[in-house]
């Protein structure tokens, strides 16, 4: 990898599943039925098709025993990357800074 490229940014489905499912010997129905959701969402998620959604996060939180803001703020981290890599350049090139 060069100086100039990416990581890629981590989705909280790729965490998810990583550091929560794997190490714990869970699996994607038991999780769904233990939080009260689809198993379709949970795989969506997994998959990085979904996103954390706010009552998403708050019954992963409760269920993991984190913090409330704990899935939401890797979602918004993500959420940030992946826009700022595709809208950077245009951003920078369209919006004026202003000095306060």
């Amino acid at each position: 990898m060069t100086m100039n490229e990416k990581l890629k940014p981590i989705h909280p489905g790729e965490i998810l599943l990583e550091e929560f499912i794997k190490p714990l010997d869970l699996t994607t129905p038991i999780l769904a039925k233990d939080i009260n959701l689809s198993l379709k969402l949970i795989e969506e998620i997994i998959l990085e098709k979904q996103s954390i959604t706010t009552e998403i996060g708050l019954r992963l939180s409760k269920y993991f025993g984190l913090s409330e803001r704990f899935w939401l703020n890797l979602q918004l981290k993500y959420d940030l990357e992946i826009t700022k890599d595709k809208l950077e350049e245009t951003i920078n090139s369209e919006v004026k800074t202003i000095s306060i």
